[in-house]
């Protein structure tokens, strides 16, 4: 059952991980006026906005997986607690 669980919890890391990636580009594009540099780009962004850019997008990704995998402890220690008691 543990590996059921971590296989949600991949599966929720990876729903939010694209959520917040969304979401920072949605902010980005809203706060600068112009889209996210992408690796793909042809050196039309400074350095400047691209390591900005970069800064914030790996901050809000460590979050998410921080809180994604304090979820799912938090999930299996409940339903580990729940066995025992049936």
């Amino acid at each position: 059952m543990n590996f059921l669980f971590k296989l949600l919890g991949t599966g929720i890391s990876i729903g939010a991980g694209f959520a917040g990636t969304k979401l920072v580009n949605g902010i980005w594009e809203k706060t600068t006026g112009n889209k996210p540099p992408k690796g793909n780009d042809d050196m039309e962004t400074s350095l400047r906005s691209a390591l900005t850019f970069a800064l914030i997008s790996a901050s809000v990704s460590a979050v998410i997986q921080v809180l994604t995998s304090r979820g799912t402890q938090r999930a299996i220690a409940r339903f580990a607690k729940t066995q025992d008691i049936v």
